[in-house]
């Protein structure tokens, strides 16, 4: 597909992203929405205990952020029937088969309906809990997967990844896939199947200590680290990712699939206007910092290149 196609690609379809309420979804749903209100549907998956809740979740943590401020302002009194018309929040959960969408109904809908899945849901933390982690970011991709596989209208699931998986080393590394197994550091015996094994193994042994939860929490997230480093990686957030690759590329058959790796993600470049942002990620308390003169200083080389992106949704679709 060309790019200058995209828009006219999203004409009609319908659309299922999941971690709706996470940054990059809200920057998604808004560009979608302002290019192309001719998009059919899009479906919203977000964690919520029914629809009611999913529905506050949707118009609290999405709609009413300011990053809608040009949609709101176009559409005016006419924006709840908008976004009511084009918006569906699902509620579900992407550690579990059919992404914890319990409404058979709806399932079957999506199943029907749906043309394009966008998989944004992720724990980013780099020294999240292991169980955690594998659940969300590995897991978690295979089930949208699996969940994908069954839209028979199906036409891409684009599942957003991270630059790092490639791990701290240096010179040309090329975007290859991921093989099951492939490990950074050469190291034989990653299975993923076993890495699920060990992490019940260690949580049935704590169980058994009757270990605390603040323990379990801090031994679940060394667990992760040490697990990332015996295979090469330098933390659990890129080590999951990687793993969710190998089964997408292991288990994707005939499903078109987009694996996309974008590096530090920082405010909107251009649109819908210049600079938002929400929360603090990686390298935004540093620019936060010189900006408000905090930060006179950095030890660091002055030739070297910083490699972040603006508001990459913007280059997606143009």
């Amino acid at each position: 597909m060309e790019l200058g196609s995209v828009i006219q690609f999203l004409e009609n379809r319908t659309i299922l992203v999941t971690g709706a309420t996470g940054f990059l979804a809200k920057i998604l749903v808004e560009k979608i929405l302002r290019v192309q209100p001719n998009v059919k549907k899009l479906y919203l998956l977000l964690r919520a205990a029914d629809a009611k809740a999913a529905l506050q979740r949707l118009h609290d943590e999405v709609i009413a952020k300011d990053l809608f401020r040009v949609i709101k302002e176009k559409w005016g009194a006419n924006l709840s029937s908008f976004i009511s018309e084009k918006i569906i929040p699902v509620p579900g959960d992407i550690t579990c088969e059919n992404l914890g969408v319990d409404d058979t109904n709806l399932v079957e809908e999506m199943w029907r309906e749906v043309d394009v899945v966008v998989n944004l849901a992720a724990t980013t933390n780099f020294d999240e809990r292991y169980d955690v982690a594998l659940g969300i970011n590995t897991m978690g991709a295979k089930h949208v997967m699996d969940f994908a596989k069954k839209c028979v209208k199906i036409k891409l699931l684009m599942h957003v990844s991270t630059a790092f998986v490639s791990g701290e080393r240096e010179g040309l590394i090329l975007e290859n896939s991921y093989c099951m197994s492939e490990t950074l550091n050469g190291a034989s015996g990653l299975d993923i199947d076993i890495e699920k094994n060990v992490v019940e193994e260690r949580l049935n042994e704590l169980r058994e200590e009757a270990a605390s939860e603040k323990t379990i929490a801090r031994a679940m997230k060394d667990l992760g680290i040490q697990r990332s480093r015996l295979y090469g990686w330098p933390n659990t957030f890129v080590f999951t990712k990687a793993m969710a690759e190998m089964l997408l590329g292991h288990w994707r058959e005939n499903l078109p699939l987009v694996i996309i790796r974008p590096t530090i993600i920082t405010s909107t470049y251009k649109e819908p206007f210049l600079g938002w942002v929400e929360g603090f990620k990686t390298v935004d308390s540093f620019i936060i910092g010189y900006c408000k003169g905090r930060f006179t200083c950095m030890i660091g080389d002055p030739e070297s290149v910083i490699d972040v992106v603006s508001s990459f949704i913007f280059f997606l679709i143009k």
